[in-house]
């Protein structure tokens, strides 16, 4: 099971597209439901796709036959299974095989085979006898270079120059000149050849196989690891061209030398690929080469899978190549995270379909335009003339939404999107491309994977109805093609639904229950290590079927059920956005849920403590933000059973994440808010103490401020200090001050500005950056990157300005004047970063006057700032410079300071 460390706060960082960081793994960062590996000839497997390594390595390696162990498998007349062929090659110890020589044999599996097996296999044993012998000292010896750029200590592992050559070379030789049996004499030929090799003897390795193996008429195992080393030894002497056409040799007819022998070519250049074609005789060379130079260079494959094509359409690396090309094509169109438009620049579908509209045609190819039947352009012409214009972006609009328009919306997962590094404008039209290219080889080839793999083209085009009509007419045996149709038929269903309703839901748990319904986890093995488990768990079709319900709950309008695929009700506090959470509060609290709804995503309610309370405290902060105390205090007043933000800390004992006890004297979201809420800022300095940072105003007129409230009391104490500023007299003034104070101090620039978002403490985060949106919900798709940015209503700076005016206008103090105005100047600088934050500067980093049009839109902001955000400023300092409230501002407030000069 693979693992995240990372904490909320930290992991909101990386929800944004930065595929650079070091954590990110772009194999993990889509939705592989086109299984690679269900190709036939799993010799091809590490050369499926893969962007973490160069080699695809998601596979176990036993996976690929070993033509060594076959063969040897054979020559004991199949006495063996493979696995105890392969222990007995490769790694049963030496002293085993001597015993079984003598006739005493200690080992459980010679024991089994009895004396006789030495008698009826003489050679072969005393053959494996020798190779076991020589294997700890077949490496070639490493000589540093002058130039090396890195350091390596004294290597003491053995290596071929270990062994005394002459001794060597004469006991290999006397043993291939004793040998009767043709493949055991052409193995002795082989070490002969791989020992010069490895003491880089290499005129010597390359006449060893002249001599001794290329005589034997035999190309099975034994000829093609001789030919791999004989091509080592040709690259040593510079003969690339030779080197390149025996590797690729050994590439086409080894089952588990092609990795390596891909890795020893070297076809970096186009004439090394030209000098292989040119020499490629037969039709199986020539494919075997386009696949090379397809593979190499994989910016558009068609072409050169149509050259394979005409050599042969049933071509077990053709399919090779498909996969690999229907793996780029998922990373565009199934991204574990499908990014906003606007934010993002990172999708190619945007409500405006004249800004993509070639994208949109790609899309939406295979699906044609539903032309309206005359009754339905009627009940359409009538629905709107008397269902009034409803906001289709609101609940209601979307819930109000016919199966048309639902089934139409541009934003229905799976859609294109630019998610990966090597993201190309031709990828758009790719997906066309490769459906032409698989439906024709279909028609030809006679592996049913070709239909396969054009199915699900057609699931990534929307035209669900084909792709699964296409499922239902295969016929197989095979395992791993009935999985994927399976699974493919699932996600047809699925995906193809117009609207999830209670009735589809049903259907999901008695037809599919398996995608949804966790399992528990597998026992793991103690010894059992994975170099990847840092990245967590790869995604799985589970993961893609509730982003598409989240997807689809989102555009029906039902945006708690939505959250709560992706989502626990805990995550709320990081974004206490009032109308989700009133949607997410509704699903809380419905009757009579679905077993679908229950089990899959009421399983989110997670703990918060007592949940009513939890959705009352996220209610009352968010009317005291809009300064609607009353309301704020009948919130409050159900939330008494409040036991704290739902925050976790890491238990040391335990060795896991434990529930934040918080201290009896500590905040908690509710309790123990320090009367300095309604105090001002001494100095701007988030981290310094409350007492450091913020200095009391007089207090003495209201008694009911007490030194250390919570929320309920705290709305209580604001509700009769609106109700003491609607006089007229210095008291009032106070009291209006007072509130601007709180209405400031827990707004985004303020020291508390913590209390009212459901935050401990008011260090920094995402709450507290001034995002810039124009809509109203800046999701397009679903939930799922919840933390990737602040969902919470602005601040209304103009309340607070709004109580400091009263006090402003009823107080008869130059210095409270002075002090008052200080205050309203600084919620005018939070309008000022709000308008900004909106108007984002448009230059492109590309643009070669960069620069100067950056200066010249600073130079426009800094204008508007001036002329439409100083107002209080400009009053400050042309009516109270004198005063000492004025003069002690200079000191602590450098901005102020800098204003007045």
């Amino acid at each position: 099971m693979k693992k995240y460390f990372l904490s909320l706060a930290v992991l909101s960082l990386f929800y944004t597209k930065s595929n650079a960081c070091a954590w990110s793994d772009p194999d993990y960062e889509y939705f592989n439901l086109f299984t690679q590996s269900i190709i036939k000839d799993k010799s091809y497997l590490p050369f499926l796709h893969s962007y973490s390594t160069r080699f695809y390595s998601d596979f176990k390696p036993n996976q690929i036959p070993d033509e060594n162990i076959d063969s040897w498998k054979k020559f004991f007349n199949n006495q063996l299974s493979y696995s105890e062929t392969d222990y007995l090659v490769n790694k049963m110890n030496i002293n085993d095989l001597n015993e079984l020589k003598k006739g005493n044999p200690n080992n459980a599996l010679l024991k089994k085979l009895g004396a006789g097996f030495y008698q009826k296999y003489r050679e072969a044993i005393d053959y494996l006898i020798e190779a076991k012998y020589l294997e700890p000292y077949m490496k070639i010896n490493y000589v540093e270079s002058p130039d090396s750029f890195y350091y390596r200590e004294n290597n003491t592992d053995k290596n071929a120059t270990n062994l005394d050559y002459n001794k060597t070379i004469s006991a290999l030789t006397s043993l291939y000149n004793a040998a009767k049996n043709p493949e055991i004499k052409q193995r002795y030929g082989y070490q002969l050849v791989r020992f010069n090799h490895y003491t880089r003897n290499y005129d010597a390795a390359v006449q060893a196989f002249k001599t001794y193996v290329a005589p034997i008429r035999l190309k099975g195992a034994p000829y093609l690891m001789a030919l791999d080393q004989l091509a080592g030894a040709q690259r040593g002497l510079g003969m690339n061209s030779e080197a390149n056409w025996n590797f690729f040799q050994v590439f086409k007819d080894s089952k588990s030398r092609k990795e390596s022998a891909f890795v020893s070519m070297k076809l970096s250049d186009t004439a090394s690929f030209n000098n292989i074609l040119k020499r490629a005789g037969t039709n199986d060379e020539k494919d075997m080469a386009y696949f090379l130079l397809g593979y190499e260079d994989f910016n558009n494959p068609i072409p050169t899978m149509e050259k394979m094509f005409e050599i042969n359409p049933d071509s077990e690396i053709l399919k090779v190549m498909a996969v690999r090309s229907i793996n780029e094509l998922e990373r565009s169109y199934l991204p574990i995270y499908y990014y906003n438009n606007d934010d993002h620049n990172s999708t190619a579908q945007t409500n405006n379909s004249n800004k993509n509209s070639d994208q949109n045609k790609t899309q939406t190819a295979a699906e044609p335009k539903k032309e309206l039947s005359f009754w339905q352009k009627i009940v359409r012409f009538f629905k709107n003339l008397f269902g009034g214009s409803k906001d289709k972006n609101s609940p209601e609009g979307k819930a109000d939404q016919s199966d048309d328009e639902l089934l139409d919306n541009p934003n229905r997962i799976p859609v294109f999107t630019q998610n990966n590094y090597y993201y190309d404008e031709k990828t758009k039209d790719f997906l066309d491309d490769l459906e032409k290219f698989t439906s024709k080889t279909k028609e030809k080839s006679k592996d049913e994977y070709w239909q396969i793999a054009d199915a699900y083209l057609k699931f990534l085009k929307k035209d669900y109805k084909g792709s699964t009509e296409i499922l239902e007419d295969i016929k197989t045996t095979n395992p791993e093609y009935l999985e994927e149709i399976k699974r493919m038929k699932v996600l047809n269903d699925i995906v193809s639904q117009p609207k999830i309703d209670a009735e589809y839901e049903d259907h999901l748990m008695k037809d599919y229950a398996e995608y949804f319904v966790d399992k528990p986890e597998p026992k793991k093995d103690s010894t059992e290590t994975n170099e990847y488990d840092y990245y967590g768990e790869v995604p799985s079709t589970k993961d893609f079927l509730k982003d598409v319900l989240a997807n689809r709950y989102f555009l029906q309008g039902e945006d708690g059920k939505s959250f709560l695929m992706n989502n626990k009700l805990s995550d709320l506090q990081y974004n206490p956005n009032s109308s989700l959470v009133k949607s997410v509060e509704d699903f809380y609290r419905k009757p009579n849920k679905t077993q679908f709804e229950q089990q899959i995503i009421a399983k989110n309610i997670n703990d918060v403590g007592n949940i009513d309370a939890f959705f009352a405290v996220i209610y009352g902060d968010r009317a005291m933000r809009q300064a609607d105390f009353e309301k704020a205090k009948s919130y409050y007043a159900k939330a008494q059973n409040f036991s704290g933000i739902p925050r976790t800390e890491w238990n040391y004992d335990e060795k896991k994440a434990t529930p934040l006890q918080y201290a009896a004297t500590s905040y908690n979201g509710f309790s123990n808010i320090s009367d300095l809420v309604f105090g001002h800022n001494v100095w701007e300095s988030y981290q310094s103490t409350p007492d450091e940072s913020m200095e009391k105003e007089d207090y003495s007129a209201f008694p009911f401020i007490k030194p250390t409230m919570n929320k309920l009391e705290l709305a209580e104490a604001l509700i009769q200090l609106k109700k003491i500023g609607a006089g007229k007299d210095e008291k009032s003034a106070t009291a209006n001050q007072l509130i601007g104070n709180l209405l400031y101090n827990t707004s985004i620039l303020g020291y508390y500005r913590e209390l009212f978002v459901m935050d401990i403490d008011n260090t920094n985060g995402g709450k507290y950056d001034f995002w810039s949106t124009d809509k109203k919900n800046p999701y397009q798709y679903y939930y799922k990157n919840f933390l990737d940015r602040s969902y919470i209503e602005p601040d209304n700076f103009d309340l607070a300005i709004n109580y400091y005016k009263k006090a402003l206008d009823l107080s008869m103090s130059k210095e409270q004047k002075a002090r008052v105005l200080f205050q309203m100047a600084s919620a005018e600088q939070g309008k000022y970063y709000q308008y900004e934050a909106k108007n984002p500067s448009k230059v492109d980093y590309s643009d070669p006057k960069w620069s100067e049009k950056s200066d010249a839109y600073q130079k426009q902001l800094d204008q508007i700032k001036n002329q439409k955000y100083r107002t209080y400023f400009a009053m400050l300092k042309t009516q109270y410079a004198e005063t000492e409230t004025a003069k002690n501002l200079m000191g602590s407030c450098s901005y102020f300071s800098y204003f007045m000069k």
